[in-house]
């Protein structure tokens, strides 16, 4: 349905902000020495995280023969890709699409802004994520991110906290105790004890997700921005492992106001496991929700000639909402 004139001049301010703030990322990046690339948003294969979705179609050939084809949940498969042929920096503006997602902050289509660094550790990117947060801050003209009731300075230098502290902290849960191959019954027993319930056939990675949504995520970003850092690599399929202790990921997640703002890691480049470690998602999609996407091969095989990297997703729709003060990412959108 076709928004009012009254509607859309209340969204206008929200969209003159997203505009500038899009102008200033872009004047960033290219000065840091980012190629801005775009990549196909019709793929093969749209990821292989077991709790993303994704909207399927059909290619039919002009010889008539149907090929199955997904709208992209993010263009990481891309971005690196075009690390292996050679490019050192990509960033992309990027149409993302995933299904059974709407409400305040999730939309099923939605702009991604994901960049990656070759030959660079992922700390590089705390830098990074940091920079764009007061990018988007400036170009907005404002000091203070806001959103429910909670308000953060984005200049600050964010907290880096790592997954175990949070755990500890904010649960009361020692989570290396808890970490595979331990079982999920164990996972259970603490997380009930922290006021967490569990339902009898959740796995470990929903009792971590329970436990993170209910009891960390709401005290994260206050204040200022936080990185939540060193992900278990259960959870984190293709993030590599940390030098210090190979059950844990290169991987942060940023929150600020409570809200999950970016992710990033330093990227997994061994095709063998990575092969391994996205089957599995794909086992479990299907014990979950009776389904499974193909795995992309290009990507597998680029892997091969893919050098050490790290990158990063953020939801630029969020970022626009807390810069310009929108209380939703629909009111940011120029026609959601």
């Amino acid at each position: 349905m076709l928004p009012s004139a009254s509607s859309y001049a209340d969204r206008r301010p929200f969209l003159l902000g997203r505009m500038r703030i899009m102008d200033a990322l872009r004047a960033h990046f290219r000065a840091q020495g980012f190629v801005e690339a775009e990549s196909p948003a019709l793929v093969a294969s749209p990821g292989n995280e077991t709790h993303l979705h994704a909207f399927a179609t059909e290619w039919i050939t002009p010889a008539g023969k149907r090929e199955g084809r997904y709208l992209r949940t993010s263009p990481e498969f891309a971005c690196k890709k075009l690390l292996a042929c050679g490019e050192p920096r990509v960033v992309e503006f990027a149409r993302s699409f995933r299904n059974r997602e709407e409400g305040v902050l999730h939309q099923p289509e939605f702009t991604m802004l994901e960049w990656y660094r070759a030959n660079e550790p992922y700390e590089t990117l705390m830098q990074d994520c940091a920079h764009v947060l007061a990018i988007a801050a400036q170009a907005a003209g404002t000091t203070r991110f806001v959103f429910r009731g909670r308000s953060a300075d984005p200049f600050a230098q964010p907290e880096r906290l790592t997954v175990r502290e949070a755990f500890s902290r904010y649960a009361g849960i020692d989570l290396l105790a808890l970490l595979p191959p331990q079982p999920a019954s164990v996972f259970a027993e603490a997380a009930a004890k922290a006021g967490v319930s569990v339902a009898p056939d959740d796995v470990w990675g929903d009792i971590f997700s329970r436990v993170l949504v209910e009891r960390i995520e709401p005290y994260l970003g206050a204040a200022r921005a936080t990185f939540l850092d060193e992900y278990p690599i259960t959870q984190s399929p293709l993030a590599r492992a940390t030098p210090n202790d190979s059950r844990l990921a290169q991987r942060f997640e940023l929150y600020i106001c409570g809200i999950e703002l970016a992710n990033a890691c330093g990227e997994l480049t061994d095709a063998t496991a990575q092969r391994v470690r996205l089957e599995l998602q794909m086992d479990e999609k299907e014990r979950i929700y009776g389904e499974r996407y193909p795995i992309d091969e290009e990507f597998i095989a680029a892997l091969a000639g893919m050098p050490p990297a790290s990158g990063a997703a953020l939801g630029l729709d969020r970022l626009v909402m807390l810069a310009t003060g929108a209380t939703s990412t629909e009111q940011v959108m120029w026609l959601p």
